[in-house]
């Protein structure tokens, strides 16, 4: 394994289980990718989409003031694994707390600091064929893992004075077949249909190598990488 692989998110917190100030760092980035997909599975199980939030604010709390990330198992590999793990205990446990609070026990209630633990919702769409809660997380994962990649390759693009160019590209980007004729565009842009087919292979390759470089950081192994793609695949034709 490189050492520039071992210096990722994941890996950073799970050999230090957190305890190092550049773990807590690398923790608190990892809430940030996997706040959407969190609330994604508690409305999956039940929950509205108010208590869904408020729930994943208690729960990445947990993970970023407690001691629940000595559970990490660093040879395990993936991040998204274990923090689904993690994840069905908390929500187990919250019902069996809400269950005992109408027998007349008390709730804890932990409030989460939002300059802790930023939660962007991602991309958020709606799929009623996604009955089980456990699917719904992995369909929000792979869409917001896409939606970081996107703006990643979007940012590097601005950097490079391509703004204009993006915009243009970026349909080309999903290959489903809804993209403007590529002769329109090529003629918008003052290029030859050869060089802009050129161009958008060049930028899925670009997209292609963020989404990967997103991954890997939620794993502690490179062959992990495309393993996961694989689930990010699958995930999003809902298999």
């Amino acid at each position: 394994m490189t050492s520039s692989f071992h210096d990722t998110r994941w890996t950073l917190v799970s050999r230090s289980r957190g305890s190092e100030p550049e773990a807590r760092a690398a923790l608190s980035e990892l809430c940030e990718a996997y706040y959407a997909p969190v609330v994604a599975f508690l409305r999956r199980d039940g929950r509205d989409e108010d208590a869904a939030r408020d729930l994943a604010h208690d729960f990445f709390a947990k993970l970023l003031v407690g001691d629940a990330i000595k559970g990490a198992d660093p040879l395990r590999g993936r991040f998204r694994t274990y923090l689904l793990a993690a994840l069905k205990h908390f929500a187990a446990d919250q019902r069996d707390r809400a269950l005992a609070a109408k027998r007349g026990g008390g709730v804890a209630h932990v409030v989460i600091d939002s300059n802790a633990c930023p939660t962007s919702a991602g991309l958020q769409i709606e799929d009623a064929g996604m009955a089980l809660p456990d699917a719904a997380f992995d369909r929000q994962w792979a869409l917001t893992v896409l939606a970081r990649a996107l703006n990643t390759l979007s940012t590097e693009m601005q950097d490079s004075g391509k703004t204009d160019a993006f915009q243009k590209l970026k349909p080309f980007l999903s290959g489903d077949g809804d993209t403007p004729p590529i002769s329109e565009v090529a003629s918008e842009m003052g290029v030859t249909e050869d060089a802009l087919k050129m161009a958008i292979h060049r930028m899925r390759k670009r997209f292609r190598d963020a989404v990967k470089k997103e991954i890997s950081q939620t794993v502690t192994e490179p062959g992990s990488v495309d393993e996961e793609m694989q689930s990010l695949m699958s995930a999003l034709r809902g298999r």
